[in-house]
């Protein structure tokens, strides 16, 4: 049975930003409800070809129904790989919508939105025995800090950090209404649902790995893609939008590139344009938008 996913964000001008060829070999490596896939499949003809990937298993109800797609139920990270184990050395474009989908927001047990109760997990990968349990009850004091601060980009990460340590001795966190109990007096109420969504957010990226996993998927991209191959990848926050944004630019996460004694460097990637955001008129449809930044680049 397909779930109940929202509308795909900047739809149209995310797969046109892929320049489609109708016998092109494409990749879509954050599936989910398929929007994106669907769009892509409409443009190409009968020789072409859709590989999808996406490691929630909820994904694979929405699978396409057609002799050109294929889906890999695994993490993006792994793209170079499952494309070589289906015999696709190189392909023609490939496309990311980042972060958590709304179906995944949207299921209460998974534990993703601020807006239930629930038990602390995150798993994108349910098959995985790492959730945000583990963070909060097992890190120590000094790697909990460096999570909020680093990926939730909290001013009170050492001051949060601490208060949980506390806590634990007296049992386990286990549920998101007890974090929020322990964090409370960190939680103003005019602020609450803004820090919430960002210690959410720090728990999240680490359980699941998301921005090791994303450079580990950009330095792929050169690999993979045939010169004038484009990628066409959304970003929710300025950690991802800034690893993508640096890659493009540079071909490096951090740091300058090597310049010759001319003051040239050599980059895999070309922009194409300024990023992409969602209309006022998208926003309004489907909130889920507000915070996305769509770019475009093509391998040189």
């Amino acid at each position: 049975m397909a779930m109940e996913y929202h509308n795909p964000v900047l739809l149209k001008e995310t797969v046109d930003g892929l320049n489609i060829k109708p016998d092109g070999v494409y990749v879509d490596v954050t599936f989910g409800g398929g929007g994106h896939s669907r769009e892509i499949l409409k443009r190409l003809g009968p020789e072409g070809k859709l590989i999808a990937f996406d490691q929630d298993e909820d994904a694979v109800a929405n699978a396409i129904d057609d002799s050109r797609f294929l889906l890999i139920s695994q993490n993006f990270r792994l793209m170079k790989r499952f494309l070589r184990f289906y015999g696709y050395k190189t392909v023609d474009g490939v496309l990311g919508d980042f972060g958590v989908s709304s179906h995944q927001f949207d299921v209460a047990e998974r534990g993703f939105s601020t807006r239930f109760e629930a038990d602390l997990d995150m798993r994108m990968n349910r098959g995985s025995n790492f959730s945000a349990y583990t963070v909060v009850n097992q890190y120590e004091e000094e790697q909990l800090r460096n999570v909020l601060s680093n990926y939730g980009e909290l001013r009170n990460a050492a001051a949060m950090a601490r208060v949980i340590v506390e806590a634990r001795k007296d049992g386990k966190i286990k549920t998101s209404e007890q974090l929020k109990s322990v964090l409370k007096r960190f939680l103003p109420g005019h602020k609450e649902n803004k820090i919430l969504a960002q210690i959410y957010q720090a728990i999240r990226i680490e359980v699941n790995q998301e921005l090791e996993a994303l450079k580990e998927f950009l330095l792929q991209t050169d690999e993979v893609l045939e010169s004038g191959g484009r990628i066409s990848l959304i970003s929710y926050h300025s950690l991802e939008d800034r690893l993508v944004k640096r890659y493009i630019r540079n071909g490096l996460f951090e740091g300058e590139p090597e310049k010759d004694v001319f003051g040239r460097f050599e980059v895999p990637f070309k922009a194409v344009g300024k990023f992409i955001a969602p209309s006022k008129e998208e926003i309004k449809m489907n909130n889920r938008a507000r915070s996305a930044k769509l770019r475009i680049a093509e391998k040189i």
